[in-house]
């Protein structure tokens, strides 16, 4: 983007002047007959009013805008717009204000689309970051007349599902942090540590206990082959990751993730607050069940239950209801099943899914602060336990040539 002057006449014959963050002067000439304007004169922007951030965003070198920077386009977007102010407006007011300057390009070319006359959804679905999810919301939202109340569910939801993922990260984060600290621990010991002591032991020229010989014997182990130990882990992790690019790798992941005691758990119903409230945020905007179906399909990243759910659509299209599709799931609770079926027989599907997801996300707060309190003191009980048998092994020998062991 760049600063181009222009002058022109309007339609009215006025004379008018002023100047546009423009791409290209062809991106001006477009925005300026889409109002109107007639252009008569154009200044190209010199090398000192060339947008630096918008240069390095144009080519690549920018940091790329994620979930929180689309969070809050969303709710400033439906402020904005529930405010009166005509979108094209807060599309400039926006681009303005925003520091990322990934966003600022994405929303300054959003800007230029709507104002050649393309629907918000359509400039929206040529932007990389916005999924399947949000541009079909925000054509709902277009069609409807409901903009700023479909934006501002959309923030709801973006805000919700941040947060029901981030328990999900935690839960997985943190028990992974501890076992990697105290691997360190136990391995800066054995490999720096243990080899002085062996040293003072071996003086000694007395026999040492099995236990002894046994920290020795690994701690030999890790100091002659820590390289290959090293180049085995890399090796290995590269080969996880090779697996899980594969549909058959990452089917098999996913399949054993949710089976893993406790961790099984907090992935399934997170999974599951996440679906039924994206299936709600839909139905409310009136897509259509196996529309919204579709959509949640392309938004899950589990393959089970992406698999699952394509089962759902077929089941929906051949005409079952949404609870007799729902129950066949094994991994969905009945009672929320029957939840649903009172949604339907009502005809409030949509808030009832909303109380599903209530549901879901209350359980993954309970089962996050249950595997807390249960997994931290094992580990550390384990990995205290590890670190007790060195010491003892070490000292031992001390202890009996000083006569502390008779």
């Amino acid at each position: 983007m760049a600063k181009y002057k222009w002058e022109g006449i309007d339609r009215g014959g006025n004379r008018l002047s002023g100047v546009e963050d423009v791409k290209s002067e062809k991106d001006l000439r477009k925005l300026l007959r889409s109002q109107g304007i007639r252009p008569r004169k154009i200044i190209p922007p010199s090398m000192f009013d060339v947008d630096l951030g918008a240069w390095m965003a144009s080519h690549g070198m920018a940091k790329s805008f994620g979930p929180a920077e689309i969070m809050s386009f969303t709710k400033q977007m439906s402020t904005m717009i529930s405010a009166g102010i005509p979108i094209l407006q807060a599309l400039e007011i926006y681009h303005k204000s925003e520091r990322n300057l990934s966003m600022k390009k994405a929303v300054g070319d959003i800007a230029v689309d709507v104002a050649e006359g393309k629907t918000i959804a359509e400039a929206l679905a040529k932007q990389g970051g916005f999924d399947s999810l949000y541009c079909n919301l925000v054509k709902a939202g277009e069609a409807g007349g409901i903009l700023d109340d479909i934006l501002k569910k959309l923030a709801e939801h973006m805000d919700r599902d941040r947060k029901i993922k981030g328990q999900i990260k935690s839960a997985m984060i943190y028990p992974t942090l501890v076992v990697v600290v105290g691997v360190v621990v136990i391995y800066v010991m054995m490999t720096f540590v243990v080899p002085k002591l062996a040293e003072m032991i071996k003086e000694g020229g007395q026999e040492l206990p099995w236990i002894t010989q046994m920290v020795l014997s690994v701690s030999e182990f890790f100091r002659d082959y820590s390289i290959h130990i090293a180049l085995v882990l890399i090796a290995l992790v590269f080969l996880i990751r090779y697996v899980l690019k594969t549909k058959e790798g990452r089917e098999f992941f996913d399949s054993m993730s949710m089976k893993a005691p406790i961790f099984g758990a907090i992935i399934v119903k997170g999974n599951l607050a996440s679906f039924s409230r994206t299936l709600s945020t839909m139905l409310s905007a009136g897509i259509s069940l196996v529309d919204a179906l579709s959509i949640c399909i392309e938004t899950v990243s589990n393959v089970v239950m992406a698999r699952d759910l394509v089962g759902l659509k077929k089941a929906i299209v051949e005409g079952k209801t949404l609870t007799e599709g729902l129950v066949k799931i094994e991994y969905f609770p009945a009672m929320v099943a029957q939840m649903v079926g009172v949604g339907e027989q009502t005809g409030n599907v949509d808030n009832m899914l909303v109380k599903v997801a209530e549901v879901f996300e209350e359980q993954v707060n309970n089962l996050v602060a249950n595997m807390t309190k249960m997994i931290e003191p094992i580990i550390i009980v384990v990995l205290g336990g590890v670190v007790a048998v060195i010491m003892v092994a070490m000292y031992m020998p001390i202890f009996v040539s000083a006569g502390g062991i008779n």
